[in-house]
Parts: C-alpha cells; sequence; structure tokens
C-alpha cells in the first residue's frame, strides 16, 4: 500500500504541471481553465497564486530568475515579483482552435512545449523547442494533445504522449543538438483504463505517468513493460513530479473538470495536490538556460 495525502485541497478545473524547485524547496503548478499559477512552501504550507493574463499551460524555471512559461496562444517569460509577462513566440497564431498545454525543459536548458486541438478531436498540434537565444523550431507535427514530456537520466531518450491517440511514444534524443528522431510506440494504451497525461523520470529511468481518467498512476521500465500501477482516489490526475528535501516525494496533481456533484461527494480530493512516498527518488527539474 501507498501512502497517499492531500498536501493542498485546491479543487483546481484543471490543475497541471507541477515543478519542483529545488532550490526554494517549493512547488509550483497551474490550474489551466483558471489561469492561475500557484506555489506551496510544504515546510510552512503558505500557498501563493497569481493570475495570468490568460490561461497558463505549462512552466519551467529560469536560471537568471522567474519563469517560462507556455500560455495558450505563445510561450513568454514571467515575473512572479512583479508580475510583469514578457511574449516571446507565438508559432500557432494561425490556428485559434489550438492552444499550447504540456511543457519542459531539457537538460542544456531548452524549454520544449506542445500544443493541442482545443476542441478535443483534430490532429493540427505540434511540439516547439524554444531555445535559450529565443528562437523556436517545430520540432513534430499531426498530434491530437501532447503530454508527457520526459527525458531518461542518460539524456538519449525523450518521451512524448499524444492523449488523442492514447500514445506514448520514445525518440532517440541528441542532447548536444536538440534533436529527436526515431519515432517509436513506447506503449499503447488502448483496452487500459485513462488515457496517457502528464509524467516524470526518476533516478532509476523509469517513466511516472499520470493516468487522465484511470484513476492512478504508472511507472513504466525503460522497455515499456509496467512496472508498478498506483491506484490513487482521483478519477483525473493530470501530471507528477518528485520534489522535497530529498526528492522523494511524488506530488501529483489533478482536476475537477467535468465531475458532477455526486462525483465531487465521493472524489473530495479531486482538483488538489497529492503527495506520495513511493521508494524512489526523482532527479532535479532542469532550468531554461536564457
Amino acid at each position: 500500500m501507498t501512502d497517499i495525502r492531500c498536501v493542498v485541497e485546491s479543487h483546481n478545473k484543471l490543475g497541471e504541471v507541477p515543478v519542483w524547485d529545488v532550490e526554494e524547496q517549493a512547488l509550483y503548478w497551474i490550474d489551466i481553465e483558471n489561469a492561475l499559477l500557484q506555489r506551496l512552501e510544504p515546510a510552512s504550507g503558505e500557498i501563493t497564486r497569481w493570475t495570468l493574463p490568460e490561461r497558463i499551460c505549462a512552466l519551467a524555471l529560469r536560471r537568471s530568475g522567474g519563469l517560462v512559461v507556455a500560455l495558450a496562444s505563445g510561450i513568454a517569460f514571467f515575473d512572479p515579483t512583479t508580475g510583469a509577462v514578457e511574449r516571446l513566440a507565438a508559432p500557432e497564431a494561425h490556428l485559434p482552435s489550438n492552444r499550447f498545454n504540456d511543457g519542459k525543459c531539457d537538460r542544456r536548458g531548452r524549454f520544449w512545449a506542445g500544443t493541442m486541438d482545443d476542441r478535443l478531436s483534430e490532429r493540427t498540434a505540434a511540439l516547439y523547442r524554444f531555445d535559450p537565444d529565443r528562437s523556436c523550431r517545430r520540432m513534430e507535427g499531426g498530434i491530437g494533445i501532447s503530454n508527457s514530456l520526459a527525458w531518461s537520466p542518460d539524456n538519449r531518450t525523450f518521451y512524448f504522449a499524444d492523449t488523442l491517440q492514447r500514445l506514448i511514444f520514445a525518440y532517440d534524443f541528441d542532447i548536444e543538438s536538440g534533436e529527436i528522431s526515431n519515432r517509436r510506440v513506447f506503449t499503447d494504451m488502448a483496452g487500459q483504463p485513462g488515457s496517457p497525461d502528464g509524467s516524470t523520470i526518476d533516478a532509476e529511468g523509469f517513466l511516472w505517468n499520470a493516468q487522465w481518467d484511470g484513476w492512478r498512476l504508472v511507472r513504466y521500465a525503460p522497455d515499456g513493460r509496467i512496472d508498478r500501477t498506483v491506484e490513487l482516489p482521483v478519477q483525473k490526475p493530470t501530471s507528477c513530479m518528485f520534489g522535497g528535501p530529498d526528492l522523494r516525494t511524488l506530488y501529483v496533481t489533478s482536476a475537477v473538470w467535468d465531475l458532477d456533484d455526486d462525483a465531487l461527494v465521493r472524489q473530495p480530493w479531486a482538483g488538489g495536490v497529492l503527495a506520495l512516498d513511493v521508494g524512489v527518488v526523482g532527479l532535479p527539474e532542469p532550468r531554461f538556460a536564457g
């Protein structure tokens, strides 16, 4: 049995993308639909919230301070101290039915962010790499809902999911050039409960995936087999990340989304942030180099 706690009863409509800041010993996460950036200091229990000018869909820490964020319409810098937003790239301004979704930094400090069809039906989305020099490059196309960005500890494999297709892919990754190649199916969730949402990697190279509508987390071995399943008390877990002083706490975000009143009574922690001890250690989250 895994001990599960609810550390923030936030009832987020679409809580997402937890990011642990090792320096601040704090957890950042978002509520996409309410355009909220949120920050928890576990030691004190203090929670800070910022309302962004539009939906915030992903974030990463910056080496120079502040955050790089994927807003619904494009990539920007955000300064939590001043509230300033500096808009940088809007590669899909010509696709009004698309918005950004999941995003993370690789270990060379490049920010990767993928888009999604906001109608949840078409494969018009793409994956982008935003470099420290502020250039933005399209890396993959034909995507329905971008999710699950993660890199193996040896930087040789990149993981990326299309939730609409219910597939998690693996790519060969070149850490020096930032190129991806040799896409193959890492796991196909056909016949399994739920759909692949956000992921993180642990120090042993196993991929942890939150499974939307699946009531669970799944730990996948590097060869794609299911190593462990952790049942959760929420129907719509959205993403996960290791944090805490020793990176041994697995934080899981979740969503209320379309749950009715009866479902919410049965799931009092829906939309909150859960904390689990799963017996393994995570890796520190890379920072954007620009």
